[in-house]
């Protein structure tokens, strides 16, 4: 079977113009400058019908700088450092928010290529009295998010969460922040500074990574649409640490599959893959990008293992697994199951787990097989998957879009979230052209232990 893919011509979709930030008098105790942030909030796309789903989705005196918690209208790249040997085939990292560019490391991001400490705090409020435990809500989510993280980055990364074992009251009820997924930027901040001021006693913020604000699943003023990552264009101060980011959680008990995994990305400098709808209800597809592949699109998906492309610049994969097709005319390659485990220590596996294909200055399309293993043990199908990749495009802008192998079908409608990419993997025997690249991907063979022959095509248009 042969599939030409002709790119999209639709305009790029927009979630609407950022708010601008406004300085806000500060509490006593905080300084008063202003502080602009960019939250990333997480999509709750349409489960598909008659696929199962959980129910809904030391102590130490803060020196905190003032918060003004509103979204910035712009993001600064900040410093990089190298990422490693990528070759040509790497795409520079641009000042859009999360870019995908990988030849360099945003050091306001923690990189996760070691292991790393998160802590997670539990607020309760005086309009409420919980009906969960906090060690029920901490199992929610650990030991799975660390878990799937272990597992796709091949052992290289581990995530230690330290969760506290009991409540703390934050000051206000939780009617009076006004907590949803388009938050107004001054009761967020309040929230936000509330509940550092509550934690201050019973936590040492410098002793961690990462700091997920998990609150009581049951107070009436909680929305479990709010939960999303909150950057500080400018850190906060506690014991010794600059904050960059919180995490704020506002799930069901029990919560959205891979939800806090999918949060830990953005942590990450990952994007938001999934596509949100212009209607004002926000109805309507939201997998159109990457249907169920990396969970950076969708966490309900049947396949959410990160791309090849995210495990290249989180420093999972590196140039030992990485090709880069640079010649034109055809060449062979055997590519590796993505999430199959790796032999031996990491690092030293260097079969191919990634085929990038340079562009143009800002696009690049990558290649590489899917199959159940792992994070990706109830995929709908295998085969080699082909994705398009840009680094000018920001967080919910489509940066990662899915060719479709095979457009005239779908497959697993009553589990995916969008059939019609369910099926996208080439199969042997299948080939798909992407025209305007003028790039050719055919499928020639499988090997009994599980590795794909794919032979790709550079300066072919038809």
């Amino acid at each position: 079977m042969t599939v030409c893919y002709v790119p999209d011509s639709r305009p790029v979709h927009s979630t609407g113009p950022a708010e601008q930030g406004v300085p806000r008098q500060s509490d006593p105790g905080w300084s008063g400058c202003s502080v602009y942030a960019r939250e990333v909030g997480m999509a709750r796309p349409q489960q598909p019908a008659g696929a199962p789903r959980t129910t809904r989705l030391r102590r130490a005196q803060a020196v905190l700088t003032s918060l003004s918690a509103v979204i910035a209208t712009t993001v600064v790249a900040g410093p990089a450092t190298a990422a490693g040997a990528g070759g040509p085939c790497t795409l520079e990292r641009t000042e859009a928010h999360h870019s995908e560019g990988l030849d360099s490391w945003n050091r306001n991001y923690p990189r996760p290529v070691r292991s790393l400490r998160a802590a997670m705090v539990f607020l309760s409020f005086p309009d409420a009295a919980p009906k969960v435990t906090p060690a029920r809500l901490a199992a929610d989510h650990t030991p799975a998010t660390g878990d799937f993280f272990q597992r796709a980055s091949y052992g290289r990364f581990s995530l230690r969460v330290h969760s506290l074992r009991h409540w703390i009251t934050m000051p206000k009820a939780s009617t009076a922040y006004a907590i949803q997924r388009d938050w107004n930027s001054a009761r967020r901040a309040a929230y936000l500074r509330d509940a550092i001021r509550a934690a201050d006693p019973h936590l040492d913020f410098g002793r961690y990574d990462i700091v997920y604000l998990v609150a009581d699943p049951d107070a009436p003023g909680v929305d479990a649409d709010a939960t999303k990552v909150v950057n500080f264009e400018r850190p906060l101060r506690a014991d010794g640490k600059d904050l960059r980011r919180l995490v704020t959680v506002f799930e069901h008990h029990p919560p959205d599959r891979h939800v806090l995994a999918h949060e830990t990305g953005h942590v990450f400098d990952l994007p938001d893959l999934y596509h949100r709808p212009s209607t004002a209800d926000n109805s309507g597809d939201w997998d159109t990008y990457v249907g169920d592949w990396d969970l950076m699109g969708s966490q309900f998906g049947l396949s959410p293992d990160p791309f090849g492309w995210h495990k290249w610049k989180l420093g999972w994969l590196t140039g030992r697994q990485v090709v880069c097709a640079r010649a034109l005319g055809p060449k062979m390659y055997t590519l590796q199951p993505l999430s199959a485990p790796m032999e031996g220590r990491p690092g030293a596996d260097t079969r191919t787990r990634l085929v990038v294909v340079r562009t143009g200055p800002t696009t690049a399309l990558a290649i590489e097989a899917r199959g159940a293993y792992g994070n990706d043990a109830g995929t709908c199908t295998e085969g080699v998957l082909v994705y398009r990749v840009r680094n000018d495009a920001a967080s919910g802008e489509g940066p990662v879009r899915v060719l479709d192998g095979h457009p005239a079908t779908s497959a697993c409608w009553n589990e995916s979230v969008y059939p019609e990419l369910a099926d996208a993997p080439l199969g042997v025997g299948d080939s798909l052209l992407a025209r305007e690249e003028a790039v050719r991907v055919t499928v020639t063979g499988r090997a009994t232990g599980g590795s794909w022959a794919v032979q790709v095509t550079r300066g072919e248009r038809t």
